[in-house]
């Protein structure tokens, strides 16, 4: 099974969010998922996924609310 790590920015300060997430993308095997655990659902997020990672990725919400909890995967 591929790894998972765990990415909490329900804590984090709003402008430190997006670049601390694509740190952790960057470092994800293919293959390798982050779980992603937001305050708000992170659909700007995935827009800007769509744009920078396009066919690179899959979304799979696990939670909706009142914590967000999302699956990214590398492909």
């Amino acid at each position: 099974m591929a790894s998972e790590t765990i990415v909490d920015v329900r804590e984090v300060p709003p402008f430190q969010r997006h670049p601390m997430i694509f740190e952790t993308w960057d470092k994800l095997e293919t293959g390798s998922a982050m779980i992603l655990i937001n305050d708000h659902d992170p659909k700007p997020l995935w827009y800007q996924f769509s744009v920078e990672y396009k066919d690179q990725f899959e979304w799979d919400y696990l939670e909706k609310g009142p914590d967000w909890k999302v699956r990214i995967k590398k492909v």
